[in-house]
């Protein structure tokens, strides 16, 4: 929420920041207090001065900042200049390329590197990257330029990029009717008693913590949306469990949300709890134990492991696989080895 102009200006020549359209189920509440929990390091008194400029648009009208919003609505802030994340430019930045031909790129992503520019992130995305390598990449239906999917910043593994404009339409539908299949690799806390599960439950924004999504049952299932994972226990470790997940859908946060909710949120996740010891003894050699852990492993233990498609142009199955980073591979090795020691 940045550049604020006290002054109304013509729709057509701002240019659209954020764009929300308010689910069902929603109560009535002021736009400045719901878009509070959608932005990021947006506050109160900022959004007043966008409303009060005439910069936020309800069903295509300016609102108050005590318009109250209602299910259904569709939100738009507009300014007079582009958001920073639509100027885009090539950086030279590595890529791990696992897969690549005329038509599509399979990426191994790193921990650590946003997929796209985005609030706090204009530099250093993966797009930054693809845009030095690779000229005219089709762009996706967000004007992002070969993404068809995405996975997190502190998330490790394979992502698809579509080089052509028939790879872009081919490889969207597919991601769109879920017939990709994609299976993850995590550290959860706790010992998952089943060997294998199935976690049903829309996920959506949290209520109450805009960096968090949640799951919404009962009353207010009607909230979010729907959302399907999948998971089996590859190794038990006594206080952490190593699991597959395979994705039916592909939420914003999905495994991270689903897992916490069953009671086993993702190791050193600290935008979930997960960086807390939440299981295991009080012992001081325990927690030093798990503070290394941390050190070794300093995001979510949570890797793409496995990516399969059609081929966008021979109609081929295209499956393809990325071994464990050093990072969540050291940290594995070391709850083995502690979960044997204490046996």
């Amino acid at each position: 929420m940045e550049n604020l102009h006290l002054c109304y200006e013509n729709p057509s020549e701002l240019h659209e920041h954020y764009k929300f359209s308010v689910e069902k189920g929603q109560e009535p509440l002021r736009i400045d207090k719901y878009l509070m929990n959608f932005i990021e390091n947006a506050t109160r008194n900022k959004i007043q001065l966008a409303a009060k400029s005439g910069h936020i648009f309800v069903n295509g009208s300016v609102v108050k900042s005590n318009y109250k919003v209602k299910p259904s609505d569709n939100i738009r802030i507009l300014f007079s200049e582009p958001p920073k994340e639509n100027i885009l430019k090539g950086e030279d930045i590595p890529l791990d390329i696992v897969y690549e031909d005329n038509h599509i790129l399979v990426i191994n992503k790193p921990p650590g590197m946003v997929v796209h520019p985005g609030h706090g992130n204009y530099s250093g995305t993966l797009i930054n990257a693809l845009l030095y390598y690779f000229d005219k990449l089709p762009n996706n239906s967000s004007n992002r330029p070969g993404l068809v999917h995405r996975i997190d910043k502190d998330t490790s593994g394979l992502l698809a990029v579509a080089k052509s404009e028939k790879a872009m339409t081919h490889l969207s539908a597919q991601f769109k009717a879920k017939t990709s299949k994609r299976k993850y690799i995590a550290l959860v806390w706790g010992n998952v008693e089943n060997d294998r599960g199935k976690i049903v439950g829309n996920i959506g924004r949290h209520p109450k913590n805009r960096l968090q999504n949640t799951v919404f049952l009962g009353d207010e299932s009607d909230k979010g949306k729907p959302a399907v994972t999948h998971y089996e226990v590859l190794e038990r470790f006594g206080y952490v469990s190593l699991i597959r997940c395979t994705l039916e859908t592909g939420r914003t946060h999905q495994i991270r949300v689903h897992m916490k909710h069953i009671g086993h949120t993702l190791f050193n996740d600290d935008r979930y709890g997960g960086e807390k010891i939440l299981k295991g003894t009080t012992f001081t050699k325990y927690k030093q134990f798990v503070d290394n852990c941390f050190k070794i492993l300093p995001r979510q233990a949570l890797h793409a492991s496995t990516l399969g498609f059609i081929h966008p142009i021979n109609n081929e199955w295209l499956s393809l696989a990325s071994d464990l980073p050093d990072d969540m591979a050291i940290c594995i090795e070391k709850w083995r080895a502690y979960s044997n020691y204490m046996k």
